[in-house]
């Protein structure tokens, strides 16, 4: 998979990308579009307590739901604020779903993980 940055230390910068770590994929999780890779886009302000609380989050979610198949973006408006317009960001922090199709947004520090799951329609496989 490729990235344009990888995240070493979890510390946010201006923008990077991070790419899920060869691990297997765990059977009990699975996601509409299951073959597909996901494009996730993390807009932040900042090294504040929500965006590192959304950016953990949302690693996390990935790592359980979408291993092996996703992409974050992480986009810090401090320094980027013309990026904002881009995707139509008015609150922060903001993650947008920008791959599978259609583009969907979810607002706050991710830590409700059903909401999230919900928001950007992702599906866990139901136990049986």
């Amino acid at each position: 998979m490729k990235t344009k940055t990888v995240a070493r230390n979890h510390r946010m910068t201006k923008r990077r990308t991070v790419a899920p770590k060869g691990a297997a994929r765990p059977k009990k999780a699975q996601a509409k579009g299951r073959n597909k890779e996901w494009r996730l886009r993390l807009y932040v302000a900042g090294q504040t307590p929500k965006s590192l609380a959304a950016f953990s989050n949302l690693k996390q979610l990935c790592e359980t739901y979408l291993t092996n198949r996703y992409v974050i973006e992480v986009v810090d408006l401090t320094h980027q604020p013309e990026l904002a317009g881009t995707d139509q960001i008015v609150a922060l922090p903001t993650l947008v779903r920008r791959l599978p199709e259609p583009i969907k947004r979810v607002i706050g520090d991710l830590s409700n993980a059903e909401r999230v799951l919900l928001a950007i329609d992702l599906e866990p496989i139901r136990k049986s």
